[in-house]
């Protein structure tokens, strides 16, 4: 059905910097969709939601007031409306968050303007438009459940760290580098630096040192 014969989907967009919303928005009503609401932060995104009731809200992560607390409060008040992130983060930890805080796709911003009408009725269809690399991330992580090791920490909270980042981390323990911690475990160093993070932030730590001090704490 064309857009011309369709009723109009209603979208919120919602991110810090202008000219991405510009450029996002001139791509769908090129399309046939009505941007009902367009803000540039979080706490805006959730109040525009309530007032709009849009069909599809499209949400930046790393806008002021977190993109996926406004998820979370948009998917708990118009459980009928599909959240979609469109973000630079390519980080593990944000695309569970947001998938846990009711967003039903993760679109990265250097995806192809021309694909994102196809993604956004996608949503509202059922699908989940995510990319192929997200999706590989996603099967690893469900393969790992059950393979997590609880780290009992002094101090703070228990967490829980799949079990890559765990071997990241004794080899880190190790004193060895990004480099040799890649070679040792067959895999390329921008993975080794994704974990690292990923264990950094888990346990709360600003860095490699005081994730190793963390450990021998316990």
């Amino acid at each position: 059905m064309s857009p011309a014969t369709s009723v109009p989907i209603r979208i919120l967009i919602a991110d810090d910097h202008p000219q991405t919303r510009a450029g996002v928005r001139d791509v769908l009503e090129s399309d046939g969709f009505v941007v009902c609401a367009e803000v540039g932060n979080g706490k805006a995104a959730v109040d525009a939601a309530l007032a709009e009731k849009p069909d599809v809200c499209l949400l930046d992560i790393r806008m002021p007031g977190s993109g996926i607390a406004a998820a979370a409060g948009i998917s708990s008040a118009l459980p009928g409306t599909a959240i979609v992130m469109l973000t630079a983060s390519r980080d593990d930890a944000d695309l569970f968050d947001a998938l846990r805080a009711g967003a039903c796709g993760y679109l990265l911003k250097d995806v192809e303007r021309s694909e994102l009408p196809a993604a956004l009725r996608g949503a509202l269809a059922g699908e989940a438009p995510l990319p192929a690399n997200l999706v590989t991330r996603l099967i690893e992580e469900f393969r790992e459940r059950g393979r997590r090791k609880r780290v009992v920490l002094a101090h703070q909270p228990a967490v829980e760290l799949r079990q890559r980042e765990w071997e990241v981390l004794e080899l880190l323990r190790e004193g060895l580098s990004t480099a040799e911690i890649a070679k040792r475990l067959f895999i390329a160093d921008v993975t080794v630096r994704s974990h690292v993070s990923a264990v950094l932030k888990k346990l709360r730590v600003p860095d490699r040192d005081a994730a190793v001090r963390l450990l021998d704490e316990r």
